[in-house]
């Protein structure tokens, strides 16, 4: 599936006054294909959003509208861009790269690893599928990165265990789905591959799992669409 490219009016105003006598502007679509929908990289984080009194939900909320307005048949779909405190770049980077557009990702690639030049402590690299502990590969299975993978996103929020159940083998649709006892087995399993460092992830008694930001690990997800979705 490829993606064409599309010039577009100089602001949202500039599309609603045009967009019924708006001729065809849709170019690159090789034959044989046929435009199905756009794509619209937003780089605006909450920083900026709150400084201009508003809030990124509102903004993805008017643009749905909009495109609702000018396009009563369109269906829409949005997700939040995530990247790690810090890391820099321009926001419209961090989202392509986020929601895998081809030519970032392409760019991105040509681009020296940062983790691999960086090696010690704990790599969380998300986009590739993998934990490095001191450039070593942590060996962990599917579920295992998973499980860490979905708490890595989360960060700073406590999982209850049946959320986990519910996310990562109710909606897989696994044969075999643990219980809220079992899910604790899992986390012991997963603790024992990360060594010294299985304290990134947190136990809250009575309640789940969590993982807060540590000085010595680094979080690759350049690639990963936000786990929420508007």
């Amino acid at each position: 599936m490829s993606i064409a490219q599309y010039t577009s009016p100089d602001s949202l105003t500039d599309l609603a006054a045009e967009a019924p006598t708006l001729p065809p502007r849709v170019r690159a679509v090789p034959d044989g294909t046929e435009a199905r929908g756009f794509v619209l990289y937003v780089g605006f984080d909450e920083a900026k959003a709150a400084a201009s009194g508003t809030t990124l939900h509102r903004v993805v909320e008017a643009l749905k509208a909009l495109a609702a307005e000018v396009a009563p048949g369109s269906e829409t779909y949005a997700a939040v861009a995530l990247a790690p405190q810090g890391a820099g770049g321009r926001d419209v980077d961090v989202v392509r790269l986020a929601l895998q557009d081809p030519s970032a990702l392409a760019k991105h690639r040509q681009t020296p690893d940062a983790a691999d030049r960086h090696p010690a402590g704990v790599i969380v690299d998300i986009s590739r599928k993998r934990v490095l502990l001191d450039g070593e590969s942590a060996g962990l299975t599917y579920k295992e990165f998973e499980l860490l993978q979905y708490l890595v996103l989360r960060e700073g929020r406590t999982i209850e265990r049946a959320e986990l159940i519910s996310s990562l083998w109710d909606a897989a649709g696994d044969d075999e789905v643990p219980n809220e006892r079992t899910i604790d087995v899992h986390v012991r399993r997963l603790r024992a591959k990360l060594g010294a460092y299985e304290d990134i992830v947190r136990t809250v008694r009575g309640v789940g799992y969590r993982f807060d930001r540590h000085a010595d690990v680094s979080i690759r997800q350049a690639s990963t669409p936000s786990p929420d979705l508007y």
